[in-house]
């Protein structure tokens, strides 16, 4: 439902503006919604391994810091993203969150004033060839925008009289207040679910659950190696989901791969879920997988863009497949997995 004629919002921001200067509290303006868009407010968040690495990932400059956001009336600590786009430098970054709608934009018929819901970086049409398939959740109408603006090419956000500001991947997390397009969030019951538990299944424990829920079948009975036990690999099944081996490669010179084949009679795991982002654990992970039929699902986002790795080991029958948000659909899946934690 459509907000009555909502205002221009000046509201608290992170800004970094040079290279190596520290993190500045600044005022920004935050414009109302436009169509199939809706203008939140924060109240929880939850830190991103991803994040660490996203400077790495669009060819724009990124500054990292880390801030108590006591200042904004917030009740955790948040990373900080800043980007610069020619001579425009915000905040930015992409963080599980949980948010009130304060204004809702035309044409948005779902959502409402009040309510609180889960931002997220991919949406769902559930109309192009990617989302009709049921085996994506990278829809072509609602993509992980990387462009720092909103879909019409455009953004919500300013400073200093007209200043453009800019965002990651399809919303930003650094300002009290900021507009995102409908599709891209999900209502939540904060009956049924803490906001701050909530604000996980935004990214990290959801990419890792949905990585073996969505992405592959492990059958009952498989043996599973999961490279990276943050909350991505314990959100794919840790030792409270029947663990039985606990690997520190510090403790050993062995390599990853020959400990993981040390325990499972020198043949490897069925699937692999490469989790740490480290260029020389992609081989690792293929060379703990079973030869003719191991599968590695690579989850984990690091500092480079390109991996070495055996490409006999992976013509040998292995299968080599990557994961966003562990092949969650937001509209489809999400739903599922928020009723299974309320009901846990």
């Amino acid at each position: 439902m459509e907000s009555s004629n909502p205002k221009v919002i000046t509201c608290k921001v992170a800004v970094v503006w040079k290279e190596g200067e520290m993190i500045k509290i600044e005022e920004i303006q935050v414009d109302p919604p436009k169509s199939n868009e809706v203008r939140i407010k924060m109240l929880f968040a939850s830190l991103c391994h991803t994040t660490f690495s996203l400077p790495m990932l669009i060819p724009i400059l990124y500054f990292l810091e880390f801030l108590d956001m006591k200042e904004l009336g917030r009740k955790i600590f948040f990373l900080c993203f800043i980007l610069s786009k020619i001579t425009c430098m915000s905040q930015s970054g992409r963080i599980g969150i949980c948010s009130k709608i304060e204004s809702v934009g035309e044409n948005v018929t779902n959502l409402k004033e009040g309510d609180i819901v889960m931002p997220l970086y991919l949406g769902e049409c559930k109309e192009c060839p990617n989302c009709k398939s049921g085996r994506s959740n990278q829809c072509h109408k609602y993509p992980l925008n990387l462009s720092g603006l909103m879909l019409d090419g455009t953004s919500r956000m300013s400073i200093h009289g007209g200043q453009v500001l800019y965002q990651i991947c399809s919303c930003t997390t650094w300002s009290e207040y900021t507009v995102i397009n409908a599709n891209y969030v999900i209502k939540v019951d904060p009956q049924k679910i803490p906001l701050q538990h909530a604000s996980l299944l935004c990214c990290g424990f959801t990419t890792g659950y949905g990585a073996t829920w969505r992405e592959v079948h492990v059958e009952m009975g498989s043996t599973v190696a999961v490279l990276g036990l943050g909350v991505v690999g314990l959100g794919g099944k840790g030792e409270v989901f029947g663990m039985t081996d606990f690997i520190n490669p510090k403790e050993s010179r062995t390599s990853v791969s020959e400990m993981i084949k040390d325990v499972t009679e020198g043949l490897g795991v069925d699937y692999v879920f490469e989790c740490t982002g480290i260029p020389s654990m992609l081989n690792e992970a293929i060379e703990a997988s079973k030869l003719g039929i191991g599968t590695i699902v690579v989850i984990g986002v690091g500092h480079e863009l390109t991996r070495e790795f055996n490409l006999v080991s992976l013509l040998c029958g292995r299968t080599l497949k990557g994961s966003v948000y562990g092949g969650i659909r937001l509209h489809s899946d999400l739903p599922a997995l928020l009723h299974r934690c309320a009901n846990k």
